[in-house]
């Protein structure tokens, strides 16, 4: 299975802070997409313990070495679902 970026209003460099499309002013959110899209510039590639699914968990695979700024190979984003 390949993981894209999909072209939705949560990766749209006109999403404004409160999901409010700044072209069609109104309320988006990742199930949304227009002709207006446009990528944005930046994407966050923070990856350490603390943007982790499993820190300070029972399940972390390194928890007396977890602390910010740490990365591990069994890291996990916040927001994983499967």
């Amino acid at each position: 299975m390949a993981i894209r970026l999909g072209n939705n209003c949560q990766n749209c460099k006109n999403l404004n802070g409160e999901n409010t499309c700044k072209v069609h002013g109104v309320e988006v959110s990742g199930h949304y997409t227009c002709d207006q899209f446009e990528m944005r510039a930046e994407l966050k590639d923070h990856r350490d313990c603390t943007t982790c699914l499993r820190y300070e968990r029972e399940d972390c695979a390194n928890p007396s070495h977890a602390a910010p700024g740490m990365m591990c190979a069994s890291w996990a984003p916040q927001r994983a679902s499967a």
